[in-house]
């Protein structure tokens, strides 16, 4: 199977226009490339950009799960090209907003994970997730699991080991990366769990009247020994795919005698 990251700059408070770009990259990494992807992984809140100052903001470019434009668009893509996508975006649910990604699958059926932990001032806008993201995908008439994270959910080690403990064969990850840590970091989220990661980050700087905030780009792919697969530039939009076979992270021995579960030491009292 295919597995790729969208990289891009989305245009803050300007939801057709991101739409639009993510098709045009998309429609043209079609027609250009050999390769279709089956899992493509696209940005946090790709559809409204980042940087809000009021809850007008959120308002206007928000979403309820299924019904929106951003949905419809990626749903119809998928229909038409057997992709699968995790995407980020601004969700409106009742009076509450939810920093959300979806997870849209070729038959019509969809999965919504809401961000667990805020960071810094999403506080102001977003009320927390409560259920972690692990989900399945039909792809090649096989099962496969995949665990959707979100940004600033990589630096909480629980996170990730959780998904991999229920089975994730492959974490997605969209993201709009401040701080220079992660695209690093994910070697040990690979590693230490055994699984695929895909971070799709954007890149740009979104502006907002006295604010303004800086993305990092250089979206990553990882296999289970850490192996960096797929790298993007820090200032490109781009998509890149490589090809996996996803039962490797079901092999949870790191050598004969160590199984990175099984040897888990769980019940260890701290307590001097």
């Amino acid at each position: 199977m295919y597995i790729s990251f969208l990289q891009f700059k989305p245009e803050f408070g300007n939801v057709s226009y991101n739409i639009d770009r993510i098709q045009v990259l998309l429609s043209k990494y079609l027609k250009e490339s050999a390769i279709k992807p089956d899992l493509m992984v696209i940005p946090e809140l790709a559809n409204s950009g980042y940087l809000f100052s009021g809850f007008d903001e959120l308002e206007a470019t928000s979403e309820t799960a299924g019904e929106g434009e951003f949905y419809n668009s990626l749903q119809k893509i998928s229909s038409e090209n057997g992709i699968n996508f995790v995407a980020g975006f601004n969700e409106k649910s009742g009076k509450d907003f939810y920093n959300s990604a979806y997870i849209i699958r070729p038959d019509g059926s969809f999965d919504v994970y809401r961000k667990i932990h805020l960071f810094d001032e999403e506080k102001k806008w977003f009320k927390p997730g409560d259920k972690p993201g692990i989900y399945s995908l039909n792809i090649n008439e096989e099962e496969v699991k995949i665990g959707v994270m979100i940004c600033f959910d990589w630096f909480f080690p629980e996170t990730a080991r959780y998904l991999a403990l229920k089975g994730a064969d492959i974490i997605c990850h969209p993201a709009n990366l401040v701080m220079p840590y992660c695209q690093r970091a994910m070697f040990t989220r690979a590693l230490e769990n055994q699984v695929y990661t895909i971070t799709a980050n954007r890149i740009g700087k979104d502006i907002n009247g006295s604010k303004d905030i800086f993305f990092t780009g250089e979206s990553v792919i990882l296999d289970p020994k850490g192996n960096y697969l797929a790298r993007a530039k820090t200032d490109s939009e781009e998509i890149q795919s490589v090809e996996i076979e996803h039962t490797i992270a079901r092999n949870k021995f790191l050598n004969p005698n160590n199984n990175i579960f099984d040897d888990r030491k769980v019940n260890i009292s701290i307590e001097q």
